[in-house]
């Protein structure tokens, strides 16, 4: 079963607070970007590990295959927003 974007953005503002978020994919493989204040005060590392787990089902059910995430702050965004 291949997952839709739209269906990965969903699971992830469903398990994480989001200030903005981006779901780009073909169905096998996901970029995401992740703006959340509960990154805030986490490694790049824990960010992540927070947000497979979210997804970790699905991974393991061979759904989703790969996901490239960056993860920021509002704060961080909103730098890199200028």
């Amino acid at each position: 079963m291949m997952m839709h974007p739209e269906q990965v953005r969903k699971i992830i503002a469903e398990g994480i607070a989001c200030e903005h978020l981006e779901v780009a994919g073909d169905g096998q493989h996901f970029e995401a970007l992740i703006v959340s204040g509960e990154f805030a005060g986490k490694s790049r590392v824990q960010r992540q590990q927070a947000v497979n787990e979210i997804l970790r089902q699905h991974f393991n059910s061979g759904a989703l295959h790969a996901l490239s995430m960056k993860t920021q702050t509002p704060a961080e965004w909103s730098e890199t927003r200028g």
